[in-house]
């Protein structure tokens, strides 16, 4: 074989077995710093089990663009499909869902009938606000994401919950939309109130715009403000101060979401499934808080 040069027919062995060796990831914008580290983890792990990947992304999250994703995925010849948006921002039952093509979703706030994987969102931010609280600060103020965002949302509900659950006055939300530019606006705005000696902030890149703002006004971190962020991106360990952060575990909702997947595409060729979880049960990755020099405990007056 080697002699003459021989290559087995891929596409041959595919419709005898009835499997392609692809897996589909429909895909909301690649300029996020989580759905890129995400991305790569799931090439890696899809790599590590012998499968290649057909990336399809969508311009905007929309029944009419999943649908049209799948589409086009259909033409590629895949074995399942793993969609990395925030589903709840699109109407679901109007999406054409392909009937018997195993789908993995990677969004906590997903209610559909295939198997979901995400991180834990409100674990971090409570990890988040309660640190800030255990320093000894009466409140903590947060930078939220978009209003359209379940992330976001999952965040700022479980700040506001863990405030009421310590007894904690709270503050009024500033939402951003994540950029760093957002980030400076707020923390503009929150530098000028006295009262403001911590803040949470929904994501790293905000938390450097915020950082930038309390430098100009002259607002010492953290001797005056102590400021927390969420993603650990790599750059934040080089913030000035180094950022504390809650750092999302992107790696492992990648690979669980491919094993995931797997798990179903053998399932649906009757075969005996790799040890792994179940494909119907919904996974939530945990965070784990990174300590920096952002926080400390307030100024004694």
């Amino acid at each position: 074989m080697r002699n003459i040069g021989y290559r087995p027919n891929n596409a041959a062995r595919a419709l005898r077995l009835g499997r392609f060796g692809n897996i589909g990831v429909i895909m909301f914008t690649l300029s996020s710093f989580g759905n890129m580290r995400t991305l790569d983890e799931i090439a890696m792990a899809a790599s590590d089990a012998n499968y290649s990947i057909t990336l399809i992304p969508v311009r905007r999250p929309s029944q009419t663009d999943v649908t049209k994703a799948f589409a086009r995925l259909n033409k590629q010849a895949v074995d399942g499909v793993i969609i990395v948006m925030e589903t709840s921002s699109i109407d679901t039952t109007a999406v054409h869902w392909p009937a018997g093509l195993p789908v993995v979703v990677i969004d906590a706030g997903a209610d559909l009938p295939h198997p979901i994987v995400d991180t834990d969102q409100a674990e971090g931010a409570r990890l988040a606000t309660e640190h800030l609280l255990g320093l000894g600060h009466r409140t903590v103020w947060h930078v939220s994401g978009p209003l359209n965002s379940y992330s976001a949302n999952r965040r700022r509900h479980s700040w506001r919950d863990t405030l009421q659950r310590h007894d904690c006055p709270v503050p009024p939300v500033i939402h951003g939309n994540w950029s760093s530019d957002s980030g400076y606006q707020a923390g503009l705005e929150l530098a000028d109130n006295p009262d403001v000696t911590a803040i949470f902030t929904a994501n790293d890149q905000m938390a450097l715009g915020l950082l930038r703002a309390m430098h100009e006004k002259g607002r010492r971190v953290p001797a005056e403000i102590s400021v927390v962020g969420f993603d650990d991106m790599e750059e934040s360990r080089n913030f000035w101060p180094p950022l504390t952060t809650v750092r999302q575990n992107f790696e492992g909702v990648g690979r669980r979401s491919v094993d995931m997947l797997i798990h179903g595409i053998r399932d649906s060729h009757g075969q005996t499934p790799a040890p792994a979880e179940p494909a119907s049960e919904n996974v939530l990755i945990s965070t784990h808080l990174v300590l920096r020099d952002s926080s400390a405990a307030p100024a004694v007056d």
